[in-house]
């Protein structure tokens, strides 16, 4: 059923959002307060970078224009500055796959292009109130990707998902030409000031060809909270030299020949970090969606802005093609928001608040172990890409103390890259699963996990494994009964729900009971209640043994894994002859 969808605002995520609406045959219209050949000539809007993950998500969409053109972001670099002027810290490590950065005012006029050659239509107005309500009374949904205005008013301040209630950082951005490049590989160059801000500088494309961002946080009424008197392009330009010759002298180094990109490729501002309500409702009552930035606006300390705001756009494009014809209820527009709260936004938000405080001692460890542990340096690059990786282990001394006490280990036994060698094992494509029990104490205990196989038909026996460090090892070796759910190809959220942290992995999710109380996941193409039979030895995991006991088979396709990414099956063409 092709649904009406209005959505306001023509960023990142909003025009990420309309164009797979678009795609799959939806009547889609865009509100923008500027035109595409405005934002062009406008001035820079962020210091996006955009990791693999979140590339990933335009490439589906087949929006990723900018391939051949754009500097590749191959890793990432931490210095840390010590009361000398010199580093404290310094090591850096290449990302699993490479980020890459496009001026907004390159990629939106271009993608607006697309949508409205595609058949798209674009309003170019401010939206208010009334406006806002013409649009809720015309439109199945309506979603808002603008936070800015009369408008935003309408999303209330989760007050207990934001802790600050006042800007942590002033921000100035100054996009340049004529850097020395990095060496020995291009990277995001993160450095820390203790007490003082953050300075971080990466390749780009912008509208006059490839630059460098040059990206300036300070501690408001600290020394680089110095931009209030800066006029000009020109003046910009120089206080940003001078922040590097006075802090940083191995990053002015490479300054020495830089000038700016455009006359509009410079920034300043600043802004409270705040996760809002995602419902807002109308005079008349009717509701809204908000999405990406007008409900979880972080701070860019961390490079997640980009990157929440396609991810958001990808899981409510997920959630409204799933949704047939039913009603967009503030129901559902809250549990869509949850789904992108709990597979992403938390753990982006939480790592990024973490990082505005000074830094504690299990994290000063933590990066100084670092510099001789290329495994833990690797850790932290990629958690760029999924901050979920960083939990429990960024947050907790003693779980820290786990954590490089694991890597250390690792590193002794590694005959060969870990990483390179999971990719290699990656090329074997896999289904899968939640692996489900009930624990002793009543809990329900759940995990994604893709090492389910078949082992005998007669008796039916099957296994899978589990990591001996995983939390929930005592659960399940001590469980009577557990459960093998073959997730369907529409449930790739389950996955990453039962493979994230935290406290309750079933909130929100349909299920049932089966044998000894294990639950039971609905809606996917199969399922197998196991008694527990026997446990072996599999070096860092253990493997599980269990008979069936009972299965369900339904019909509908696969969810698949293979080389990093979930895919869809679809048959082989000599099949189809």
């Amino acid at each position: 059923m092709t649904r009406s969808v209005a959505i306001v605002g023509a960023g990142q995520s909003g025009m990420q959002l309309a164009l797979g609406l678009q795609a799959a045959g939806h009547e889609v219209t865009v509100f923008s307060n500027r035109t595409a050949r405005e934002i062009f000539e406008g001035p820079v809007m962020s210091s996006q970078c955009m990791f693999e993950t979140a590339l990933q998500t335009e490439r589906e969409l087949g929006l990723d224009f900018w391939a051949d053109a754009c500097p590749r972001v191959e890793g990432i670099g931490m210095a840390v500055r010590n009361p000398q002027g010199g580093k404290a810290i310094e090591w850096s490590a290449r990302l699993d796959g490479p980020a890459q950065s496009v001026d907004q005012r390159v990629k939106i006029p271009a993608w607006m292009q697309a949508f409205e050659q595609r058949g798209g239509r674009i309003v170019w107005q401010d939206v208010g109130l009334d406006e806002l309500e013409t649009c809720a009374q015309a439109h199945d949904l309506v979603v808002v990707a603008s936070g800015k205005g009369e408008i935003s008013k309408l999303f209330e301040r989760d007050a207990e998902r934001s802790p600050f209630d006042a800007p942590q950082r002033v921000l100035a951005l100054t996009y340049v030409k004529g850097m020395t490049p990095r060496e020995p590989f291009p990277a995001v160059s993160f450095n820390l000031i203790p007490g003082v801000g953050e300075y971080f500088v990466f390749p780009a494309l912008t509208t006059t060809g490839p630059c460098e961002i040059m990206v300036f946080e300070g501690v408001p009424g600290g020394p680089l909270d110095c931009w209030a008197d800066v006029k000009t392009p020109q003046a910009h330009l120089a206080r940003s030299r001078w922040i590097l010759e006075t802090f940083l002298p191995w990053e002015a180094e490479r300054c020495r020949h830089i000038e700016l990109a455009d006359d509009n490729g410079v920034l300043v501002g600043s802004f409270a970090p705040t996760v809002r309500k995602p419902v807002a409702t109308l005079p008349s009552g009717r509701k809204v969606l908000g999405l990406a930035d007008v409900v979880v606006l972080n701070d860019p300390i961390t490079g997640q802005g980009s990157n929440n705001a396609a991810k958001s756009a990808d899981i409510y494009l997920e959630r409204i093609l799933a949704h047939g014809d039913a009603p967009f209820d503030a129901a559902w527009m809250q549990q869509t928001f949850d789904r992108y709260w709990e597979g992403y936004a938390r753990w982006a938000t939480d790592w990024t608040h973490s990082l505005l405080a000074p830094p504690s001692p299990h994290l000063h460890k933590l990066l100084q172990s670092a510099t001789h542990m290329p495994a833990v340096a690797s850790t932290v690059v990629n958690g760029f890409d999924d901050p979920r990786a960083f939990a429990p282990w960024w947050f907790d001394p003693a779980e820290a103390d786990r954590f490089l006490e694991a890597k250390a280990r690792e590193a002794a036994a590694d005959r060969f890259d870990r990483r390179d060698f999971r990719k290699a094992l990656g090329q074997f494509s896999t289904g899968v699963t939640v692996i489900t029990t009930r624990a002793i104490d009543g809990r329900r205990v759940g995990m994604t996990a893709n090492s389910f196989s078949s082992v005998s038909l007669d008796p039916p026996l099957v296994l899978w494994s589990l990591a001996r460090n995983a939390p929930s090892v005592a659960d399940f070796t001590g469980a009577s009964h557990f459960a093998i759910n073959v997730l369907a190809a529409h449930q790739h959220h389950l996955s990453r729900q039962f493979s994230t942290p935290q406290a309750d992995k079933f909130g929100g999710v349909d299920c049932c009971e089966g044998t000894a109380g294990v639950p039971l996941l609905n809606d996917v193409i199969a399922r197998f209640v196991c008694r527990n039979v026997r446990q072996y030895d599999g070096g860092d995991h253990l493997i599980f043994i269990g008979e069936v006991e009972r299965y369900d088979r339904f019909d509908g396709e696969p969810l698949v894994f293979h080389s990093g990414y979930y895919q869809v099956t679809t048959r082989h063409p000599e099949c189809l002859q």
